[in-house]
């Protein structure tokens, strides 16, 4: 560290008082300059205001849309529940968060028919896809649509 570069602490540095006469640098309009908008108690504006002049935001196209009923599921295929389980187990949302096949044990689970299941597994969700179905019956599993949970668009909480 040199001489030059010490800089005062700010804890001693005085707050600006405003409107305390000429001699102050800081009288007459308070650093606010005249009139106008800015010069006026309580101003504030948006952080998209430009001016007047048409903001960005409704310059630009506006594209698609979203649908607020859109219900949301997290997926699994069979092809994981075959890897991920032994024969006769029991699997559940509960049992695939722990496995880690799945984020949140509160959101729906949907089972999709990708890959191939040898084993019968006793399988609990909340939707199944028409192969996936097919595809359980034929390997001799059991399954049970639960429908605790109402599906939700709550996946990115």
């Amino acid at each position: 560290m040199k001489l030059h570069e010490i800089k005062p602490s700010l804890e001693n540095k005085k707050r600006k008082r405003v409107g305390r006469g000429p001699g102050s640098g800081h009288g007459k309009t308070s650093c606010r300059g005249h009139k106008g908008q800015k010069a006026r108690a309580g101003f504030g504006l948006k952080a998209s205001f430009e001016g007047g002049q048409m903001p960005l935001i409704r310059r630009l196209p506006k594209r698609g849309f979203v649908n607020e009923f859109r219900k949301d599921y997290q997926i699994v295929n069979l092809g994981q529940l075959s890897k991920a389980f032994e024969k006769g187990a029991l699997v559940s949302p509960e049992i695939l968060k722990e496995k880690g096949l799945i984020a949140k044990s509160t959101v729906p689970v949907k089972i999709l028919g990708d890959g191939a299941l040898d084993k019968a597994l006793g399988i609990k969700a909340h939707k199944f896809s028409r192969q996936a179905i097919e595809k359980i019956k034929k390997a001799g599993a059991t399954l049970e649509v639960l429908t605790a949970n109402k599906p939700t668009n709550k996946l990115t909480n």
